[in-house]
């Protein structure tokens, strides 16, 4: 890819981002530059990424053409004050920030600027995201076609209009947290039942990863998927009514209403 791509910040998921363009051969690691705060992190990402590091926002956004702002949300329009006048004229803004629209950028930045705004979530981290993104007018087929690309090096892309972006981190954003606490609940029952720590937290999250594989590559609904497992009078059956007695159903809506509600909230602030 013929482009210079920059991150202001380079936290975990920044990394999974670099690392994915990197390692899929899309990117040179000579044509990606970041800004980090400390002297270590910098020291870290050009022995780990042998990319270009920098202490200064500004300079980063005066080399992109692709500018990830990979910084903490309440840190967004601080940043962009401070790199208005730098960025080249037909850069991409990247966002990942939930709450943040693409109208929001634009006003920040004070003038007519191309913003992609995404949700990307933390399994990116082993070549296994899922990434949601959207694009303001400015933003050509083309151009959105190389963003899909450069998303893609680390995992599954889906683009959507952005009035239902506020929906993503509810659903893919967010919700490794929920598996994650799904996965350990299993695994204590297993350790319950005399099985090792270790088994049984590799036992769980292999049957998640599984079951998540069945639904996509079968393409079949997962009820009918669920329906395979239980078979009359048996033990699978017995564990699934007791799922729904215990609302299992209704806590994730619940927690997902929750997780929306609050995305909505840090837009508004």
């Amino acid at each position: 890819m013929n482009k210079k791509i920059g991150f202001i910040g380079f936290g975990k998921m920044a990394q999974a981002m670099a690392g994915g363009m990197i390692h899929s051969g899309l990117v040179n690691p000579k044509e990606i530059e970041a800004s980090m705060r400390t002297e270590e992190t910098r020291a870290f990402a050009s022995e780990q990424f042998g990319i270009g590091v920098s202490p200064s926002n500004r300079q980063v956004a005066g080399f992109a053409d692709v500018l990830f702002l990979a910084v903490a949300p309440y840190t967004y329009f601080e940043v962009i004050e401070e790199i208005k006048e730098d960025i080249k004229q037909d850069v991409i803004i990247i966002t990942i920030a939930a709450g943040i629209t693409t109208a929001d950028v634009e006003n920040a930045f004070g003038q007519k600027v191309k913003v992609v705004r995404t949700m990307p979530n933390t399994p990116s981290l082993v070549g296994s995201g899922m990434t949601a993104v959207s694009a303001n007018s400015e933003i050509t087929d083309e151009e959105l076609h190389s963003v899909e690309k450069l998303l893609g090096s680390f995992g599954k892309v889906e683009v959507i209009a952005e009035s239902q972006m506020d929906a993503i981190p509810a659903i893919s954003g967010s919700s490794p947290a929920y598996v994650y606490m799904m996965i350990e609940a299993m695994a204590d029952g297993g350790v319950r039942q005399g099985l090792a720590r270790d088994q049984s937290y590799r036992l769980a999250a292999q049957a998640v990863l599984g079951a998540a594989q069945m639904v996509l590559e079968t393409g079949k609904h997962p009820g009918e998927l669920k329906d395979q497992v239980t078979s009359p009078g048996g033990a699978t059956i017995a564990a699934v009514s007791t799922l729904e007695q215990e609302r299992f159903r209704g806590a994730v809506l619940a927690a997902m209403d929750s997780c929306t509600e609050k995305v909505k909230e840090l837009g508004r602030k």
